[in-house]
């Protein structure tokens, strides 16, 4: 199965989801596999919550990351993968859910370290990173967090400042190097969105897959 890969990585709160939503939205859902890395989060049920609270999840080492490439390679045979359920709000998978993505000819993996493991960007066409200011994204981490999350604004920037942002120092922001496209200001940049979107659309129909929008 002919498919492209894209791999759209930012620091929290960088505008990642937006942009995201923005794609697939041009390209048509019915075209795409979305994949979130946060989906793949190592199993800590068996942690009780408040350990699992103190889990460093911005560390590359939190993710089952092997189990996503294994999917992405299995959607690029034409195969349909049960992706894990993960809840935020208890910090752990759920157990014994998971949701079928089938195979499309775009296939979108988003994170916020989806360029940092060679193994998972090794598979990608085309890499994007969402540059968003740092006081931006944190007053988003802040919102979300609270309000979705079920976190105290105590804890959001208690781990903000203990692993968010000295792994986004090590880790995310280094990543960028291995864009194609770096789109600044996330969700609010309408014409890189678009530039994207169409650059996509172009390449789904050389390869045939999208005949109406190519």
């Amino acid at each position: 199965m002919s498919v492209v890969v894209l791999g759209i990585a930012g620091g929290t709160g960088s505008g990642k989801t937006t942009v995201t939503r923005a794609i697939v939205q041009s390209v048509g859902e019915e075209h795409i596999s979305y994949l979130e890395h946060d989906s793949y989060y190592k199993d800590l049920s068996h942690l009780p919550l408040e350990e699992r609270r103190k889990v460093n999840f911005d560390h590359p080492s939190a993710f089952d990351t092997a189990l996503l490439v294994e999917h992405i390679e299995a959607l690029r045979a034409g195969r349909a993968v049960e992706v894990p359920v993960y809840s935020y709000v208890e910090s752990a998978r759920i157990k014994g859910e998971s949701h079928r993505v089938e195979p499309r000819p775009l296939i979108v993996v988003e994170g916020i370290l989806t360029l940092e493991n060679q193994a998972l960007r090794g598979l990608m066409d085309v890499k994007i990173f969402v540059d968003t200011d740092d006081d931006i994204r944190l007053m988003r981490r802040l919102r979300r967090d609270t309000q979705e999350r079920g976190r105290t604004v105590e804890h959001v920037l208690g781990q903000y400042e203990a692993t968010v942002r000295p792994m986004h120092i090590a880790f995310v922001h280094p990543s960028r190097r291995h864009a194609d496209v770096i789109i600044p200001r996330g969700g609010r940049n309408v014409v890189a969105i678009e530039m994207v979107a169409d650059s996509l659309k172009r390449k789904l129909g050389k390869l045939g897959k999208l005949r109406k929008l190519a």
